[in-house]
């Protein structure tokens, strides 16, 4: 059964590699031509950033991702709370001011948007996707879907911004860092507990299974169970708030520790 509903969709996404690819060999050859590549962990950093952006999105774990709450939720967690924060400080400062000194980067800029209001904004947004009515009509149209998703992650940079940025003087002092990083967690808790809290009261179905159920042409009705239980029972969906949570809280910390963040 589960290769029947993965036929087809375990692909790697070949145009997003070449991308990636040549994002990584346009920061090495920078990297190198300034002598930076050997200065710090920045290099080892951005590579990390987007080996797993790739991982994330471009191979066949993102429709693994679809199978349960907890692998759907792991996958959000990476795409938004680890791999930004991971990306921004491999930037070196040099480089981050060659890039905005660009008229196309200077005219899509997101300074207007402050990291408070993209918290916000974020949190709205993200809270927005995974309402069982919206999640279940999105998840029926692949390119709303994907734009959606493409905006949460343009956002999520301006929400890591005070705490990564490449440009270590936009940086929150230890006293805006400490208030930013207590409202970071608190507008991020009602997506977390939206899953425990739908656990608790019923079992909130699966919208991707459907679609995947919809691509075989298997009765509306027909219950789909790939995975044994717990997985897309109640306790994964519990499972699932509780490790977005837990990755949230792990990076938030991990990120204002770090001795990069300083640099």
């Amino acid at each position: 059964m589960i290769r029947a509903l993965l036929d087809g969709q375990l692909n790697w996404h070949l145009p997003l590699l070449f991308i990636v690819v040549c994002i990584g060999i346009a920061y090495f050859v920078f990297m190198i031509r300034n002598r930076l590549l050997m200065q710090d962990i920045k290099p080892l950093l951005f590579s990390l950033g987007l080996l797993l952006l790739y991982l994330a999105i471009g191979s066949p774990l993102l429709s693994i991702s679809y199978l349960s709450f907890s692998f759907h939720m792991i996958q959000m967690s990476f795409l938004y709370f680890i791999i930004p924060p991971l990306l921004l400080l491999g930037i070196p400062q040099q480089l981050y001011k060659t890039i905005v000194n660009k008229t196309v980067i200077k005219k899509y800029d997101l300074s207007y948007l402050s990291p408070h209001a993209s918290l916000i904004l974020f949190s709205a947004l993200f809270l927005l996707y995974h309402l069982p009515v919206f999640l279940s009509v999105i998840s029926q149209h692949t390119f709303f879907q994907t734009g959606y998703i493409a905006v949460l992650f343009i956002v999520s940079f301006r929400m890591w911004w005070p705490l990564t940025s490449p440009d270590v003087k936009q940086r929150f002092t230890a006293s805006k860092k400490k208030k930013y990083l207590m409202q970071s967690s608190m507008y991020l808790m009602p997506a977390c507990l939206l899953f425990i809290i739908s656990a608790l009261l019923a079992d909130m179905g699966n919208p991707f299974l459907g679609q995947m159920a919809a691509h075989l042409c298997l009765p509306a009705d027909s219950s789909i169970q790939i995975l044994p239980p717990p997985f897309n029972t109640k306790y994964d969906q519990m499972f699932a708030g509780i490790i977005m949570m837990a990755l949230h809280k792990s990076s938030l910390m991990v990120t204002s520790s770090s001795k990069s963040n300083h640099s």
